[in-house]
């Protein structure tokens, strides 16, 4: 590609960028002081990721000018700087008016690391990623567990308040605090919300010789109900010919769903291991069919995933209210589960507010599609408290937009937080062959030291945790002296697209002309 065009279309960019200054500092006048820098350079970015970029790169590489690759956490600064040398290869004039503040990119790592330090440790170590580990309920009424776990290198504890009660929670805070005075080491409190959990009802099928089961038998082709209605399940009827003489029906916790689903819609239970179609509704019913089975029972209090429907369901539940002031006094960190659009971080600030923990650290976990496309939302609107970060709950994300989706996705929500300089949770399945076996898999330790590009990597519990963290620990050591985040290639991004169709203020196509008034 020929330098002048080049030079052309990144001035272009970058007057874009200066030309809606205005309206940067009017969207971002609420958000705290410490983000201020870092959510104009999201902006930024996202208006940067608006374009495809990927035909710039190999000429400037040949030209010994920055490509572009690694420019998330200070965008501005980048781009002016590839288009200030390629006026200097041109031997062309350049002058750009404009008195925006430049992040560069000791800056960037600078703001990345300070917020990641006051969400997480400031102590000195030899890895800058955190390890978390999740207690298991045993570590209620032993403190030894705690104390290995602390003396193996986790450095913040995990209570998934989804499990357990509000007296095994105090007991674990306690033995922490006692950790903490013995071993002389810090280690932060995180705890889990719990969330809306939609799953299937109780199921108890009477067999015909008296016992009972937890589950109906399903098949490919199957119509079921899901259903508002109060059951413990029924299992289908066929006739001779395998024709489907009455339809199997399952309860769902969370009725609500029935009403915002439509037909059209996916289903998904147990982890995405059977899938569904809706294709009908009735007030209390949904009619699926069974479009792909991994199992051949479907069982009580089995996860259900609606990835195609917008649920109106609250990201906090009354439940996650009433443990609010537990956990604003004990914990120092929040983990917010099934948060999916700012009207949800609006909701669990005012809570917040009302539990005066305006100190209190917050986790968004990214875990289902909704959460994922309104990811620059929820950052915006994050970023108006100072302890804020990201966790890429890859499980539940991962059936919700396809498992061949999933690299693809985490790498997205990589780059947006890196932008953001906010700092990131890498969770999900992370060494848990090791966990749970002692021995690791080649591709569990290939994606733990992917996971060193995080700020913060979650380990769950299992026989073998101790191994686990001492290993997790050697692979951060190891990779952090080796690269510093990552190099990609810079497609436009969907997500960027879909961030400013919804402000209606931007046109974001690649062929759009812009003025170049003030680069001359």
């Amino acid at each position: 590609m020929k330098i002048k065009r080049i030079d052309q279309e990144l001035s272009s960019i970058l007057q874009y960028m200066v030309a809606n200054e205005k309206t940067i500092n009017e969207k971002l006048s609420e958000v705290h002081e410490d983000y201020k820098l870092s959510a104009k350079n999201l902006y930024r970015y996202l208006m940067l990721r608006s374009f495809d970029l990927r035909k710039y790169h190999d000429t400037l590489s040949d030209l010994g000018i920055s490509s572009m690759r690694t420019a998330e956490g200070y965008v501005f600064s980048n781009l002016l700087n590839v288009v200030k040398n390629l006026r200097l290869i041109q031997k062309t004039p350049f002058k750009i008016n404009s008195d925006i503040e430049i992040v560069g990119y000791k800056k960037s790592k600078k703001l990345l690391k300070k917020h990641a330090n006051s969400l997480f440790n400031e102590a000195r170590k030899k890895h800058f990623t955190e390890i978390m580990v999740t207690l298991p309920n045993e570590a209620a009424e032993d403190k030894e567990i705690i104390k290995d776990m602390v003396l193996n290198g986790m450095e913040i504890a995990r209570i998934n308040l989804s499990h357990g009660s509000l007296d095994d929670w105090d007991k674990m805070v306690k033995i922490i605090h006692e950790v903490r005075e013995e071993t002389q080491q810090e280690v932060k409190i995180y705890m889990d919300l719990s969330g809306p959990k939609i799953k299937t009802s109780t199921i108890e099928i009477h067999g015909k010789n008296g016992k009972i089961k937890s589950g109906i038998p399903i098949k490919v082709g199957e119509h079921i109900f899901l259903t508002k209605r109060e059951t413990l399940g029924k299992k289908s009827k066929f006739g001779k010919a395998n024709e489907q003489l009455e339809k199997a029906e399952v309860g769902v916790l969370q009725p609500e769903i029935i009403d915002d689903a439509k037909v059209g819609d996916v289903v998904l239970f147990d982890d995405g291991m059977i899938k569904s179609k809706i294709i009908a509704k009735k007030v209390d019913d949904l009619e699926l069919v069974i479009t792909d089975c991994y199992k051949t029972k479907l069982s009580s209090h089995k996860g259900i995933n609606l990835p195609s429907t917008i649920l109106k369901l609250p990201a906090l539940t009354e439940k996650d209210i009433e443990h609010l002031p537990f956990v604003c006094q004990h914990a120092d960190i929040v983990g917010y589960s099934f948060v999916r659009t700012a009207a949800d971080v609006k909701k669990l600030y005012t809570e917040l507010r009302k539990n005066d923990a305006e100190n209190l650290g917050v986790v968004f976990k990214i875990e289902n599609r909704e959460a994922f496309e309104n990811l620059p939302d929820i950052l915006f609107e994050g970023m108006k408290r100072n302890k804020i970060g990201i966790m890429i709950a890859r499980g539940d994300l991962a059936v919700e937009i396809g498992f061949e989706r999933i690299s693809e996705v985490q790498n997205q929500i990589l780059w947006l937080c890196e932008a953001a300089h906010v700092p990131v949770i890498w969770a999900t399945q992370v060494l848990d062959n090791l966990a749970n076996t002692g021995i690791p898999t080649r591709a569990e330790i290939s994606d733990a030291a992917k996971g060193a590009q995080a700020e913060c990597v979650m380990l769950n519990k299992g026989p073998f945790i101790n191994d686990a963290i001492k290993i997790l620990k050697e692979i951060l050591i190891r990779m952090e002296g080796h690269s510093f985040k990552k190099k990609n290639e810079l497609r436009r991004l969907n997500i960027s697209k879909k961030y400013f169709q919804r402000m209606n203020k931007i046109q974001t196509t690649t062929n759009r002309e812009v003025g170049l008034n003030n680069i001359n």
